[in-house]
């Protein structure tokens, strides 16, 4: 369940928590805790740092009584309160606890009680702390092992706990200026009048390697005024306001979406000026290469500085040398980043592990798209060097034997051994449910490599560098060409989901060609048995398209990839379908999925089971679904864009809108849409759309256009179904 904005409070999973749980996330801290506010070491719980439990035990208790939750009262991303009465000695409570906890670079939570009777009070109140360090991974499944030996030193109105395991150090220290400090935590003595209150602050600052957190909480400032204040309001001041919208449910819908995109950004200390988004709450607070990109690209109508930022924070990082224990190699694009102590996908202490096969091809495609709506043409244009890189990955490393397709194969028995978005270990298999061996070519990965060979033709026919436009519109046409031909399977009827070790088709019937439609490497005269495929009862369960169709062999409904439905997938379907005229089945897909994002209290998880709609009156939870998870957050605003079949290209002064928006939502009007270096509205309402703030020189094009890139041609001229036509 979730409160309307603010922090975030889930269902956990019964085997492990029998209550809900509260997460608060500010950049690379959050915390998980019970609806009381406590947190215990035994659960998936604790205040992380830097992906390591730096708070694994913190439990208030008042005259020895532990309080009785009330209600958490929510205000934003990184703050809440909990209330609690203290139970009674007689008839009836006398003492209320409020604990109002804010989270960033640390924590600080401001203890206040209340004294509801006429009669004066001193209370003794204590705080229990205790802190094992482990990795967020161990925690999130239930390994917690020591590396090292924790240290407690009380001092005064301190307690400090410090981990020594190896040659690393990390420490957090607990403090309060009325507290007397013991070897596991603060004790107080309360003095209450009658009708009063007793209040204290308790501030916890993490370290790293000797080097303590900066506090952002300080004691007697107003939260308000702290930096992750300012940003929230900043965020929620820019983004676009739904001025008129007739589906209350879709309405508040986007709203929770915004709120979410705006919870998971980060913001590297060391580059303030570039804000990333992270994958999910509250594990994987990190930057992820694949899903912080497709994350960022569907955010694009809300916030084109989201995709410039994870472009640029990426680009950082980009692969500089080869190194099989992290998979780094010249120009690839991570997976993933961490700063815990026990990090097993990089061995030898390495805080990135690259070992993707997708990021580096998306990397390209973002940049293109970024270009399109003209934010920041330097700061594009600036990038393009990474990009060059990327693909330079593309063709040196990603191609492993030359056939023209990208593979890939983890490099060390630590990796991934699936790398595409379908990551577990069972995520590719055949119709059979067997296994498909490494190294495999995917399709989608494919179909990545290609739009990103169509966007650089792009940049440089805007550059007027025609010698390179052949040669990239030639790797395009050459590499669409050869996927049709080797990957379609004519007597099934769609694409196969990859090429195994030995070149055999993957012949599963699987979600993955729904993103050759987005892209459009597939060929039209094939387009229409691959949609007819993706809507099918096999594989449409009428809240989304499935991962796999439920005549396959690994068929299971709540499997993780075998089955389940994904949201960001079906954003990336809908699309899809869209760009290749298919209305009426984007349409199917996009209703359902925001059918379910009602269900779900107006919050798409990571994702759901694929049960049939017929089966059950909601969707069924995956029970370990991360919420808010960053694509599944922006997926309602890459539908509503699919729906409202808008796409700028700014180089060259034109929008294109041709809304296939479903009569069932009614009117619609959004403002302050950032585009073109304006703030614009558009509206929609029945068979009229209109758009205004743009500047004199962009055409509106009420025409389709296929919203990701154009298919390439050598003479460098629009096919005539790209040429613009005016209503």
């Amino acid at each position: 369940m979730t409160d309307e904005v603010g922090a975030i409070i889930e269902e956990t999973e019964p085997a492990v928590l029998t209550a809900a749980t509260v997460t608060l996330v500010e950049g690379p801290t959050f915390c998980v805790s019970g609806t009381s506010g406590d947190m215990e070491a035994e659960a998936p719980q604790g205040l992380f740092f830097r992906d390591v439990r730096v708070i694994s035990d913190w439990q208030v208790r008042v005259d020895s009584h532990r309080p009785h939750h009330l209600t958490v009262l929510s205000q934003d991303p990184y703050s809440t309160t909990f209330v609690s009465r203290v139970p009674p000695h007689g008839a009836q409570s006398e003492l209320l606890l409020e604990r109002r906890r804010y989270v960033g670079e640390g924590m600080r939570e401001d203890l206040r009680l209340r004294n509801l009777s006429t009669r004066p009070m001193t209370v003794p109140v204590s705080l229990r702390v205790g802190a094992d360090f482990a990795d967020v991974f161990a925690v999130k499944e239930s390994r917690v092992r020591l590396v090292g030996e924790v240290t407690a030193t009380p001092t005064g109105e301190a307690l400090e706990l410090v981990l020594r395991s190896g040659e690393s150090l990390r420490g957090v220290r607990v403090e309060s200026s009325d507290a007397t400090a013991g070897p596991d935590g603060l004790d107080f003595l309360a003095e209450l009048p009658a009708r009063g209150e007793w209040h204290t602050t308790v501030l916890v600052r993490p370290s790293v390697e000797g080097e303590e957190a900066g506090v952002v909480f300080r004691p007697g400032t107003e939260p308000g005024e702290s930096a992750p204040a300012r940003r929230l309001r900043a965020w929620r001041e820019s983004a676009p306001r739904i001025a008129d919208i007739e589906d209350p449910e879709l309405h508040g819908t986007l709203r929770r979406s915004l709120e979410d995109l705006g919870a998971l950004r980060i913001f590297d200390p060391r580059h303030p000026e570039h804000t990333a988004v992270a994958a999910g709450a509250p594990w994987f607070m990190a930057l992820f290469g694949r899903d912080s990109l497709l994350s960022s690209y569907m955010a694009l109508p809300l916030d084109q500085t989201l995709a410039l930022g994870t472009l640029q924070t990426l680009a950082r990082n980009q692969g500089r040398k080869v190194d099989p224990d992290t998979e780094e190699q010249p120009g690839r694009i991570l997976h993933e980043t961490r700063f815990g102590l026990d990090f097993p996908l990089a061995r030898g202490g390495g805080s990135v592990y690259y070992g993707t096969a997708d990021a580096t091809p998306l990397f390209v495609i973002v940049l293109g798209e970024l270009s399109r709506w003209g934010i920041a043409p330097n700061a594009v244009e600036a990038l393009l060097p990474h990009a060059d890189r990327a693909l330079q990955w593309v063709e040196e490393y990603g191609d492993r034997d030359g056939d023209g397709f990208v593979e890939y194969q983890r490099m060390t028995g630590n990796g991934l051994l699936n790398q595409g978005w379908k990551d577990s270990y069972d995520g590719i298999n055949f119709a059979d449910g067997s296994l498909a061996e490494p190294p495999i070519a995917l399709c989608e990965v494919q179909s990545y490599v290609y739009a990103a060979y169509v966007v650089r033709s792009h940049f440089a026919h805007e550059a007027g560098d025609l010698k390179a436009v052949e040669h990239w519109a030639r790797r395009a046409a050459a590499l669409k060409e050869a996927f049709n031909e080797r990957f379609w399977l004519p007597e099934r009827g769609w694409y196969a989901v990859g090429l195994d070790r030995d070149k055999r088709p993957i012949d599963a019937l699987a979600s993955n060609m729904g993103h050759c439609l987005w892209t459009g490497i597939a060929d039209r005269d094939k387009a229409e048995q691959v949609a007819e495929r993706l809507l099918s009862p096999e594989m449409f369960t009428g809240w989304g398209v499935r991962t796999l169709a439920s005549t396959m062999g690994a068929y299971n409904p709540m499997s993780y990839h075998n089955g389940s439905v994904w949201p960001h997938d079906n954003a990336l379907v809908t699309t899809g379908l869209m760009r290749y005229g298919f209305v009426e089945q984007a349409q199917r897909v996009a209703t359902g999925i925001l059918d379910a994002a009602e269900a779900f209290g107006g919050r798409l998880p990571e994702l759901f089971c694929g049960f049939d709609r017929s089966d059950y009156d909601a969707p069924l939870p995956y029970p370990t679904s991360c919420s808010p998870q960053a694509w599944a957050a922006a997926t309602p605003v890459q539908l509503v864009r699919a729906l409202l079949r808008i796409d700028p290209w700014m180089s060259h002064g034109q929008v294109w809108v041709a809304p296939a928006w479903p009569a069932r939502y009614g009117r619609l009007r959004i403002h302050n849409i950032p585009l073109a270096g304006r703030r614009v509205e558009l509206e929609v309402d029945g068979e009229s759309t209109r758009i205004t703030g743009l500047p004199d020189d962009v055409e509106i094009v009420h025409q389709p256009r296929r919203p990701l890139c154009a298919a390439p041609n050598h003479q460098h001229q629009q096919t005539p179904d790209q040429r613009p036509t005016r209503e």
